[in-house]
C-alpha cells in the first residue's frame, strides 16, 4: 500500500488479500491482486495523484467481481475487445458481437 493511504484502504487491502489466500492463491499473487484492486478504487475516488483511463472508465472492481462470479473465466468484456479492435483499426467492428471481435483480434 502507498504511504498515507487511509485506514479504510488498508483494511480493504488486507481483506482482499486474506480472501485470496483462503481461496488458495499464493501470497505474491494475492498481494498483487489486492494492491491493484485497492489502487483502482483509490483512483476512482480521486484519492491518488494519477489514474489511468481504464481505472476511471472501466467497470468497478466490486461490480466486475459480482458479474463474473460463479460463471468461470469468460475472458475480456465486449467493451475491452471493442476498444482493442478500435486501437488496431479493425474494419466493421461496430457490427460485430463479442465472439466476432475475439476472432478478429485472433483470440
Amino acid at each position: 500500500m502507498p504511504r498515507g493511504s487511509s485506514p479504510k484502504r488498508e483494511r480493504q487491502y488486507e481483506h482482499i488479500k486474506e480472501s485470496l489466500l483462503e481461496r488458495g492463491r499464493d501470497e505474491d499473487t494475492a498481494e498483487e491482486i489486492a494492491a491493484r484492486t485497492v489502487n483502482k478504487e483509490r483512483a476512482r475516488h480521486g484519492e491518488s495523484k494519477t489514474a489511468s483511463r481504464t481505472s476511471l472508465e472501466d467497470i468497478s472492481s466490486g461490480r466486475r467481481g459480482g458479474l463474473r462470479s460463479h460463471s468461470g473465466a469468460q475472458g475480456p468484456t465486449y467493451d475491452q475487445l471493442y476498444n482493442e479492435a478500435r486501437q488496431r483499426n479493425i474494419k466493421g467492428r461496430s457490427k460485430m458481437n463479442k465472439r466476432q471481435l475475439a476472432d478478429a483480434l485472433g483470440r
